[in-house]
């Protein structure tokens, strides 16, 4: 099961409006960017953080390969969700060093690099 509708970031401009104005950071086998839009002197209603991930051919040729990367950091998300911050846009770039991580892997990873950007409630 992937992560709900309202948490994915699908959008080419999302993507690339979170590479130009986000912060980031990285970890051994992945680069988390994230953005949080603020609305300068105005009281807007805060959206859900939403999740994108990127990963190319250079870390496998084989879209096999690729899918079951996405597939287990989307389920990593889907643990941590429940304590990410509302309004966050947040791009996770897979390395090519990630062909041999598991999926404790990503949680943990992802986990060290939310609590580095202070996305995770508490931190």
């Amino acid at each position: 099961m992937g992560l709900p509708q309202i948490h994915r970031l699908k959008h080419w401009r999302d993507f690339r409006t979170v590479y130009q104005q986000g912060i980031r950071r990285h970890s051994e086998h992945l680069v988390l960017r994230a953005w949080f839009p603020r609305a300068v002197g105005e009281q807007s209603q805060i959206n859900p953080s939403r999740i994108g991930i990127s990963i190319g051919k250079k870390v496998s040729k084989k879209a096999v390969v690729r899918n079951r990367i996405k597939r287990q950091i989307h389920g990593a998300f889907l643990q941590l969700l429940p304590r990410i911050l509302d309004g966050w846009q947040i791009v996770v770039v897979v390395k090519p060093t990630a062909v041999e991580c598991k999926y404790d892997d990503f949680l943990r990873e992802l986990e060290e690099l939310l609590k580095k950007t202070k996305i995770i409630n508490g931190y």
